[in-house]
């Protein structure tokens, strides 16, 4: 398989080689954007303060106006 892509590569004019190469690069970032992450849960626990304060609810519609 590589020899055949290389071959191909080598067929082509300098100016679309030079876009076979970003086209190689954006599929490996599309790749590499694909991998799952583990959730970072540092925000846990980051309301305690408002706990009595507000209901978990009352806290969502604040979220939801402020990104409004």
């Amino acid at each position: 398989m590589e020899s055949t892509i290389i071959e191909k590569i080598r067929q082509l004019p300098p100016e679309l080689q030079e876009e076979a190469i970003h086209f190689i690069d954006f599929l490996l970032t599309k790749k590499k954007s694909k991998r799952k992450k583990s959730p970072n849960l540092e925000w846990i626990g980051g309301l305690k303060a408002y706990r009595d304060q507000y209901t978990a609810l009352e806290l969502q519609k604040k979220a939801s106006d402020w990104r409004d």
